[in-house]
């Protein structure tokens, strides 16, 4: 038999954590500890190795943002998923950028956390529906030096990289570049078995991530 998942929960606020302890357990998931501040989570991660945080962004002493850093820094086998109510570009970037595995918002259906939380333990990046399209469609380009990672795209892959992140479906790429709905899948294909990505919400983070599109402008 499988060993049930080993969860940490984190957010100052008590009603909440009692909310996701409840449908986590329902789930058949093993809450091991809670902690209200950043610093209580990274002593708790280093005591009892979950596998899983659900991490809150704002806290007191130190927020969800730096110990999801430190987390992963440390301990990078552990999985984060952000469960927050900021759903600004802002505050989605800033999790992306420290590597968190998931952002989902706090308003978001109990089957949607289940489906968060099997995501990123599976090794994926789940971003809400919500957070998804409001990020894609703030999404502009970077003038930021591209990093290694994307040297091994070509100039059309990158522009089709590039739509996809900024929200652009495939026909509509299509008819932009004036190829067939065909080759744009194809490419889309390539780029994400060159960059070891299995879904689009991956191939946003990892276009954030890279520098080759920015979210700091709202839309």
């Amino acid at each position: 038999m499988t060993a049930p998942l080993r969860v940490l929960l984190v957010d100052d606020h008590p009603i909440v954590r009692a909310g996701l302890r409840a449908v986590l357990e329902r789930g058949g998931a093993n809450v091991i500890a809670e902690a209200e501040n950043g610093i209580d989570a990274l002593a708790l991660v280093e005591a009892h190795a979950p596998g899983l945080v659900i991490m809150d962004i704002g806290m007191k002493d130190l927020d969800g943002i730096e110990a999801t850093q430190r987390i992963k820094a440390r301990w990078p086998q552990v999985r984060v998923l952000v469960v927050s109510g900021h759903a600004d570009s802002n505050h989605v970037l800033r999790a992306l950028r420290a590597l968190a595995d998931g952002y989902l918002l706090k308003d978001s259906a109990t089957s949607e956390l289940e489906a968060a939380v099997a995501s990123v333990v599976a090794g994926e990046t789940y971003l809400s529906p919500g957070i998804s399209r409001h990020v894609i469609s703030g999404m502009l380009e970077s003038s930021r030096e591209m990093p290694g990672g994307l040297g091994s795209l070509s100039p059309r892959q990158l522009e089709i990289l590039r739509m996809v992140a900024e929200g652009q479906s495939t026909k509509q790429i299509a008819f932009a570049l004036d190829i067939s709905v065909k080759t744009v899948e194809t490419h889309r294909a390539h780029i994400m078995e060159r960059l070891e990505i299995r879904d689009v919400a991956g191939l946003v983070v990892f276009a954030v991530r890279s520098g080759l599109i920015d979210i700091d402008k709202r839309p």
